[in-house]
This record gives C-alpha cells, structure tokens and sequence, in this order.
C-alpha cells in the first residue's frame, strides 16, 4: 500500500462531454479557475487539455495553453501543471470503399507539432501517449507510433520536461519499458495506467495489478478508471502501491445523477485515501517524490 499519495486532477479533457455537463470547463478563465479549487481541495496535480471556447472541442491553439497556464501560474495556490501533449493523434478513417478518405475531424500531426505548447510554456510534466489504439464503436483511431513516441520524448527530455507515460493496453507498457531500455526517458520514469477507455485496457483490478507488477522498482505511477469506476479504482490504486487520479475529463458524476465538479471529485478522493490511513502529498512534496523541475 501506498501511505504517501498523489492526487491527480484532470480537468476537462478534450472528449465529447460539453453538452453532458452543465459546468464543464470550457474556456481558459474556466479551465483555469476549475484546476485552482481542484489544488485547494488536493491536488497536488492538474492536468490540463484546452477546448475552443466558441466550440467546445478539444484544441491545440497554444494562445489558449498560454492563458490557462499563466492564470493557474499567478495564483495564489500552488500546483504541478501537466499539459496534455495528446492532442494530433486523431484519424477518421474512411469508408470501407475509400478508407483513406480521412473524416473531417481528422487531426493527425507528427510528433513536433504536438508540442509546441510544452516547449514554450515548459510544464513541469506532459502527457506522453504510448501507443496507438482503436477508440470507440466508429472509425477513430488514436496514432501514436513508435517512431513518434521515440522522438515525442527525445524531444521533451530536451526541454527537461517529466513524461508521464500513458497506457492505455498492455502493448502500450511494453513500448514504454522498450523506451526505458533505449534511455530514452530519465529516472524515475511516471507511468499512468489508464483504465475503461474503449478499446483499451478494461476497468480490472486483474488487469491493473498484471501492469503494476511489470513496473520498474523506482517507477511512480498514477491508475485511473472512467465513469461509476473511477473511485473505486482510486481506491485500488492505493493499495497497489500508486497514485490516484480523479477529475471531470474521466468522470461526470459525483453520483447518480449528481454532476460533480473537480474539486468536489478532489475532495472525494482525498476521503477516501485519508480513511485508508494514507497522507495526501502537497505539490512540492510531490515534486520531490516524481523528480520534478519546477517552473514559473
């Protein structure tokens, strides 16, 4: 079990939620105000996507990455900021008879041009997604290749940026402990093993302690589950050894029927993992712990 915990908020995400929630947040004013009330009630963590204010869709604009992030940097309360560097990976693929005939939501970029927020707002950790994968019941595929990954964190090594490893299957971890053996990323490597996004890794304590058991001796790692799981998982997690995640881009509900906010999915966690006889890590705290740089 872990007695020294991390809390992670994710705040908005960038998945087709705006018109599920009264009060997702949408704007950087929102974002930004939503990640500050997740820290006072916890957080040692935010981790921030961005959305297009008049759309409400996931963006990649580095003017609203830069508004969001110097509103939570001029705060009063401190937190570690973890963008998203995700964003670009997005390909509809086609018809069956013209399957190259991408969708118009198609957003697919190279590994460079999903950074250009992290190099010039330098984080102290993104998002690193580590490996491609079919998401949801349509034609969306997430691409993140191994010669993308190899470059993605090259290149944020470089900006002495923390890489939090996402995994969404069990290919995903391979790739990553395959990156470890290449040096490509610095110790103690932070690993996110993410849990009941389709079709990733199911929402199983199975599944999650097989992935935890392949993990380095010196790894931190944070585990996740979506919707109704979600602090069912932050729970599990603790007793694995790890870290928690909460927040409104995994889960809407504080329960059912009752839309929640992220301070208040915050707050939740915070109870549980303290009935648990566990203490919750502030952000320098944390720092120290995951092998931060601090910035800003």
């Amino acid at each position: 079990m872990n007695f020294e915990v991390v809390i992670t908020c994710a705040v908005t995400g960038a998945g087709d939620t705006v018109g599920k929630h009264p009060a997702l947040p949408v704007t950087p004013e929102q974002i930004a105000a939503a990640a500050i009330d997740a820290a006072r009630a916890g957080a040692a963590i935010v981790h921030c996507h961005v959305r297009d204010p008049e759309t409400g869709k996931g963006a990649r604009d580095v003017a609203l990455y830069r508004e969001t992030v110097d509103r939570i940097r001029s705060a009063d309360t401190d937190v570690v900021i973890n963008l998203t560097a995700g964003m670009g990976g997005d390909l509809i693929i086609g018809p069956d008879d013209a399957p190259t005939k991408f969708g118009e939501d198609t957003d697919l970029v190279g590994a460079m041009d999903r950074l250009p927020h992290v190099e010039e707002l330098l984080p102290e950790i993104c998002s690193l997604d580590c490996g491609s994968l079919n998401f949801d019941d349509g034609s969306l595929v997430y691409v993140s290749t191994p010669g993308m990954l190899r470059r993605g964190a090259n290149r944020i090594r470089e900006l002495g940026v923390k890489p939090e490893l996402e995994i969404f299957d069990t290919g995903n971890l391979s790739f990553a402990l395959q990156m470890l053996k290449e040096d490509l990323l610095d110790p103690p490597p932070l690993f996110q093993l993410c849990h009941g996004i389709p079709w990733g890794a199911p929402a199983d304590v199975g599944v999650l302690k097989s992935s935890v058991d392949q993990l380095p001796p010196d790894a931190n790692w944070t585990a996740f589950a979506l919707g109704r799981y979600q602090m069912a998982f932050a729970a599990q997690a603790v007793i694995l050894g790890g870290n928690v995640r909460v927040g409104l881009e995994d889960n809407l509900y504080l329960e059912k029927g009752v839309f929640a906010s992220n301070a208040q999915l915050v707050e939740r966690a915070r109870n549980i993992i303290e009935l648990m006889g566990a203490h919750i890590l502030g952000p320098e705290e944390t720092r120290a712990k995951f092998g931060l740089v601090r910035r800003g």
